[in-house]
């Protein structure tokens, strides 16, 4: 296997790990919101987020002051700004309706953040793409409206 294939491997193995495990948050959270209210659902899970992954950067050397404080820092800071006006707004969302309605809407994120790669980095769109971005949408239309 070529080193290009290996790394293709590895990214597409960390996302299915990351599918697998986002997978059961919206349950879990839909099942915690029964009994409390979705800030504290929203502190404790993003809270452990934070444990961890803080955790993770020090065993792994990293600086987190510098690169927090370093010319991308701010990229930083403004994903954590949307980071937590979405997470709390799709808890909130989980603590109100239904696992199977909120999901799907909430899944629209990965059309649109695919759509400011393209436009953004300028990553190239093919029409299969596209034509797989059509189909998604509409995917999540039919689930979230039935």
């Amino acid at each position: 296997m070529s080193a290009y294939n290996y790394q293709i491997m590895r990214y597409i193995l960390w996302a299915i790990v990351a599918l697998v495990g986002y997978s059961f948050v919206p349950p879990l959270i839909q099942l915690s919101t029964e009994e409390m209210h979705f800030s504290v659902a929203t502190f404790g899970a993003t809270g452990i987020l934070a444990l961890t992954a803080g955790s993770v950067a020090l065993i792994s050397g990293q600086p987190v002051g510098n690169n927090l404080t370093g010319p991308h820092g701010k990229y930083v800071i403004l994903a954590g700004f949307f980071l937590a006006v979405s997470i709390l707004a799709f808890f909130y969302s989980l603590s109100l309706g239904r696992v199977s309605v909120v999901v799907p809407i909430f899944g629209l994120f990965l059309v649109f953040s695919s759509l400011f790669g393209v436009y953004f980095f300028k990553e190239p769109l093919v029409p299969r793409q596209l034509l797989g971005i059509g189909f998604a949408i509409l995917s999540i239309i039919l689930i979230a409206t039935s």
